[in-house]
């Protein structure tokens, strides 16, 4: 399961939500006129070097009227604690501190298991401490489902299965986060994304998905009326550019044909190397091809 990649992406379409929820503290005095642009793009491999995961996703928060300095945000998923390490998102944020030349810089890390974790890092010597780092932790499994089952926010809702709950509301759970989806989610594109996502955090077996067919029957029938409708336009926009690409196809073999019996007409039998030649080539030589015919004392003149 690419956790980092699933993680990744919902941090990239829903950057301030996901913000609100991992990074509560710090998301609050924000304001809405707060600009928020991912850089995953602009970072410069060649300077950070491989030392650090792909899923690091920084998001870089302007304020238009620039009453306040610019402020990076480093966040990163972690499916097991254990892999966790404070060192490696302390350097991490050095480099981008350094990098984007600022001191303006929060980092972020999503836990998906709960477990023990370093919270802080220190160094220092007998008398004195000269480096002190800490991050903000948000631990999925330890967040209240209840708190966030009616959240606005669609990443919380989205999160839902990944939240604190008994075995026993898993279908529950999972009805109110596609509920969340489907009501504050307009897009049928990001709607059929995340419904997946969904489905892979929720994980329910055959019995529950039957019980949520059963108990939530308005929903299941929205959801195979949405799947089927997104379906049959997949279906129509894929026979349309099957449609162009058939008559461009077409056209080719069309051209095709035609020089090969004008090169006939001419020249005699064609070669076969030459025959080769011109059922490869595309449309734009072969008109250029065409246009030689009249001139040409020859077929390699024609065809080169």
């Amino acid at each position: 399961m690419n956790h980092d990649q699933n993680f990744k992406n919902l941090i990239l379409d829903y950057p301030r939500q996901a913000l609100e929820l991992f990074a509560q503290d710090e998301a609050a005095s924000l304001g809405a006129d707060a600009r928020i642009l991912p850089i995953r793009q602009e970072q410069l491999k060649a300077r950070l070097g491989d030392r650090f995961r792909e899923l690091d996703v920084p998001l870089l928060i302007e304020w238009p009227d620039g009453r306040r300095e610019a402020i990076l945000f480093a966040l990163e998923e972690e499916s097991d604690p254990r892999r966790f390490s404070i060192h490696r998102l302390a350097h991490y944020c050095l480099d981008l501190s350094e990098l984007y030349a600022t001191e303006r810089v929060v980092p972020v890390v999503i836990f998906l298991q709960q477990g023990r974790v370093k919270a802080n890092l220190l160094l220092g010597g007998e008398r004195h401490s000269y480096l002190r780092f800490d991050y903000l932790s948000c631990m999925l499994p330890t967040l209240p489902y209840e708190q966030y089952m009616g959240s606005d926010n669609i990443v919380a809702r989205l999160n839902l299965p990944n939240m604190q709950h008994p075995d026993t509301r898993r279908v529950e759970v999972y009805a109110h986060a596609v509920r969340g989806l489907f009501d504050l989610e307009p897009h049928p594109e990001k709607q059929l994304k995340y419904l997946d996502f969904i489905d892979i955090y929720s994980n329910l077996n055959d019995n529950e998905r039957k019980r949520y067919e059963l108990e939530y029957q308005e929903e299941a029938e929205f959801m195979s009326t949405f799947a089927e409708r997104f379906r049959q336009e997949g279906v129509q926009q894929g026979m349309q550019q099957g449609m162009q690409q058939g008559m461009l196809q077409g056209m080719r073999e069309g051209e095709a044909r035609l020089l090969a019996r004008l090169l006939s007409r001419k020249f005699g039998r064609i070669p076969d190397d030459i025959q080769r030649k011109i059922e490869c080539a595309d449309e734009a030589m072969l008109l250029a091809w065409s246009d030689r015919v009249l001139t040409a004392t020859s077929l390699e003149e024609v065809v080169h």
